[in-house]
């Protein structure tokens, strides 16, 4: 492929609509929209039939025919809880009638049967809600049941319910628990089309600071460099670390700052960012898109080639329902580590190696003002003012000191956790930029939530009956796996395991439990997570002598994970460790004493159908949570990809105090 601008004689004209309409925050008088199109355009909102007034609607361009949009719209009349709500998105157009024309009349795929516009149910009472993480389009070439995308389930679940085929509630939400994009995990074919859709949106170049020799000067150069396709490992920086009496006596080893095994196509530009978005939740920008390979590719390279386009072909079908099921539930977003990169802020020494170097400063700062721009800006609009100015600046000029300085605001950013007003609420943690740094080591895993967070937290929780608490790494993981992370932390190399769990800190494990048991936190605690590729539900109780002092009752905790949405765990490795774990932490097993999880009893829920013994799900979907009026979950449910509905049971019989 040349880096030459695509003929556009070539390629079909783009469809002013290139994504979304992705539907974000609803409350009882606010509505906010995402959507990117290929032209600047005017906007008007009109829901249920009624024109909604709009202020100046924010948009950032970021090349010559891409334009992002946020409609953050403040509703005349409050919404009518559990009213079928249908809505339209208008363009200014001097030659259609009236002066306005509708942008979502040529995209009837938007629709469910039956329907001529898009439209939700606001819900704020959760009676049920929708979950999952980690969506990585390549996934499932030649695994079985592998390429499914739970995203896909959650639109086949809103057709039931529209049909009246399901007495499942209508959901409050879609929680997408982080790893939206694989930015450190990106197939060739994927790469490809990123770099021509790069230039049917005129996006401009960007230079690239600190590569290495003969490495590309900017992004541009990237594409036919030797090293663009399946070698990128090679481009990425690597600094040398002098953090022992060894090091400092005999020299250090120049480790990569980039520390993900899948590195060959990391992405690096802002433009590669803005283009993996678009192709990861809509089905337009693939049009006229050429996936034959590049050249210069090895045998190997190409035979790899081969088999992530038949994934990627399969990923692509899906889109159209993915879009669907966006454009119909508020949609709630959060990053985790491969977002940015593989084992983000996983250290203070990860940090320092990272942000040190110019040229990995810029790659995670790419993907951050990408996270900003796709998913963090829709969450709370009112917080990202000063943010969407920095961005604006690095979108019109990629490469400048403009750029650097949006980088360097984001990396200083502290406000992308957020509350969502529903009942129970929805409380979103912002585990990855909060860290508690080791006082051991640098190289010590640092804690998911340091302790000023953590306090914040607890302010948020008070006096509150119940909360859907959203943290992208579960609270209450699987033992026998948290141990092998503390062992491998121990020995200095937590970075070979993702040694990243609540317990493996002990400050923000104390802390986190603490809240839990503070008498006036809620009664009922459920909790959201996805990151670890495998689903799985425990009922965690504290002891009740913890609350007894204050007359409250031991809180009630539900640790439900979904994971992933097109993903899933080396099955025979999870096997292994799924049987290990219960033989060896079993009720009666000795080892429970030398590893408590400060007085807990935990009772582990088994997946329908699964095998005896097994307690872990290892099946691409999406979760379905359905609460009671308490905010007590009474069924908990994976919607798989290959069609299986699986409800998780209780096991009484397995409990034990932790």
């Amino acid at each position: 492929m040349s880096g030459q601008p695509v003929c556009s004689e070539s390629l079909p004209e783009l469809p002013l609509l290139l994504a979304g309409p992705v539907l974000r925050r609803v409350e009882a008088s606010r509505m906010v929209l995402w959507l990117a199109t290929s032209a600047p355009v005017r906007l008007r909102l009109r829901l249920d039939g009624r024109v909604v007034a709009l202020p100046e609607c924010p948009s950032l361009q970021a090349g010559g025919r891409l334009f992002h949009h946020l409609i953050d719209a403040e509703l005349p009349e409050p919404l009518v809880p559990g009213a079928w709500t249908p809505y339209t998105l208008e363009v200014a157009d001097a030659d259609a009638p009236g002066g306005w024309r509708d942008l979502l009349a040529t995209e009837p795929g938007l629709c469910h049967a039956g329907q001529t516009r898009p439209g939700f149910r606001w819900e704020p009472n959760v009676a049920s809600l929708l979950h999952g993480s980690c969506r990585k389009p390549h996934h499932g070439s030649g695994d079985e049941g592998g390429a499914g995308d739970g995203l896909a389930e959650a639109d086949r679940l809103l057709q039931r319910l529209m049909a009246g085929e399901s007495t499942t509630a209508w959901p409050s939400a879609l929680v997408l628990t982080g790893d939206q994009i694989y930015a450190d995990d990106v197939a060739g074919p994927m790469l490809r089309a990123i770099h021509q859709l790069a230039r049917r949106l005129e996006l401009p170049d960007e230079v690239l600071p600190g590569v290495v020799a003969d490495g590309p000067a900017s992004a541009q150069a990237l594409v036919d460099h030797p090293m663009g396709y399946y070698r990128r490992e090679h481009l990425l920086p690597r600094q040398a670390v002098k953090s022992g009496l060894r090091d400092i006596l005999f020299g250090g080893v120049a480790k990569p700052v980039f520390t993900t095994d899948s590195a060959h196509n990391h992405l690096i530009s802002l433009s590669e960012v803005l283009c993996m978005y678009l192709l990861v939740w809509s089905p337009v920008p693939w049009q006229g898109l050429d996936l034959t390979p590049p050249p210069g590719l090895s045998p190997r390279e190409r035979e790899r080639y081969d088999r992530e386009a038949a994934a990627l072909d399969a990923f692509v079908q899906g889109l159209p329902a993915v879009r669907r099921a966006m454009a119909h539930l508020p949609v709630a977003m959060i990053f985790d580590d491969h977002d940015i990169t593989d084992d983000w802020n996983l250290s203070a020494e990860w940090e320092n190696l990272a942000y040190g170097h110019p040229f990995s400063r810029r790659v995670i700062g790419n993907a951050l003002l990408g996270y900003l721009l796709h998913q963090g800006w829709g969450n709370r609009p009112e917080v990202f003012g000063d943010a969407c100015r920095h961005l604006a600046a690095a979108l019109a000029q990629p490469g400048s000191d403009e750029h650097d300085a949006a980088v360097t605001h984001l990396l200083h950013f502290h406000q992308w956790h957020y509350v969502w007003p529903t009942e129970p609420a929805l409380v979103v943690l912002d585990s990855r930029t909060h860290r508690w740094r080791s006082d051991l080591s640098s190289r010590q895993p640092s804690g998911l939530l340091d302790w000023e967070s953590l306090t914040d937290l607890q302010q948020t929780l008070l006096d509150r009956q119940a909360v859907l608490l959203v943290s992208s790494a579960p609270i209450f993981g699987v033992k026998l796996i948290e141990t092998i992370q503390h062992l491998f932390s121990w020995a200095g190399s937590p970075l070979v395991v993702d040694a990243e769990n609540w317990m493996g800190h002990p400050g923000a494990a104390s802390a986190i439990l603490n809240i839990f048991r503070h008498p006036r936190t809620p009664q009922h605690f459920v909790v959201l997570s996805g990151d670890v590729h495998y689903s799985f539900v425990y009922d965690v109780k504290l002891r009740r002598r913890t609350r007894l002092r204050t007359g409250a009752r031991s809180p009630d905790i539900w640790q439900i994970c979904s994971s992933g949405l097109r993903n899933t765990f080396p099955s025979g490795l999870l096997a292994v460790l799924d049987h290990g774990n219960r033989w060896l932490y079993s009720p009666r097993s000795p080892l429970n004493w030398f590893t408590r999880r400060r007085h807990l009893r935990v009772v582990p829920r088994k997946p329908e159908g699964l095998p005896n013994g097994r307690r872990l799900l290892d099946a691409s979907g999406v979760g379905l949570v359905e609460l009671d009026g308490q905010g007590r979950p009474w069924r908990i449910r994976s919607l798989l990809a290959d069609g299986r509905d699986v409800s998780y049971v209780p096991r009484e019989a397995e409990a034990r105090w932790d």
